[in-house]
């Protein structure tokens, strides 16, 4: 996403006049509130004095964790892209042999995650552009890692005689596949909401069949 798209605005109780101090540790504190203003209002126009402000901390703290404000963006994508990783190879580790069950567990967790954490994926995909290259390289590779995983699924499915997805000139491209079912998964965090017609299960439910349908499942 372009780093000059809109800022999302992230719903707050009402501010006291003073902020209070977060009650988590200051670490998680000044990453919550890191994310939060950032999903609001930008990278580029967040002050540490901004993020600090927010989860009732001194300036200071800030450098006990984070020697920038460039590293702790980095730190929050970084995190939040690490835990997507392994909560996807959990899902598929857990769904036996079936490519079809894999393909379901793993659709089910990334749209639950993203509809769950939606300030964390929005700063993660808008975000990350302003950092430089050294620190984004982790974050593709575990990217990359993801889609992988994907790609494994759909190969050991069609391979099996069991996914027979769209070819273009007689040519299939998995990986053109995943990545279009990544990005249709990833973007649920740009509008779901609470209290819609669907809970966060019964959208990842509806993603997953999706996911099924579009590279031909057979019944199981």
């Amino acid at each position: 996403m372009s780093k000059r798209s809109k800022p999302v605005r992230v719903v707050e109780p009402p501010a006291t006049v003073a902020a209070e101090r977060d009650p988590r540790p200051p670490v998680e504190a000044i990453r919550a509130a890191a994310f939060t203003q950032f999903a609001e209002r930008g990278y580029p126009v967040v002050t540490v004095r901004d993020i600090m402000k927010a989860c009732g901390l001194t300036q200071g703290a800030l450098y006990n964790h984070f020697k920038s404000k460039d590293e702790l963006l980095h730190d929050i994508i970084a995190s939040t892209q690490g835990e997507l990783e392994r909560i996807c190879q959990q899902a598929v580790a857990g769904a036996g042999d079936d490519p079809r069950a894999k393909l379901a567990a793993f659709v089910r967790v990334y749209v639950v995650r993203h509809c769950r954490l939606r300030v964390e994926a929005l700063v993660a995909n808008r975000e990350i552009s302003w950092l430089g290259a050294e620190r984004v390289a982790d974050i593709r590779r575990s990217r990359r890692a993801i889609r992988d995983i994907l790609v494994t699924i759909l190969r050991e499915g069609v391979d099996r005689g069991v996914f027979d997805p769209p070819q273009i000139d007689g040519r299939r491209d998995l990986k053109a596949m995943a990545m279009a079912m990544l990005d249709q998964c990833t973007h649920v965090s740009m509008w779901y909401g609470p209290g819609g017609a669907f809970s966060e299960e019964q959208m990842a439910k509806l993603y997953a069949d999706m996911a099924l349908r579009a590279v031909g499942a057979k019944p199981q």
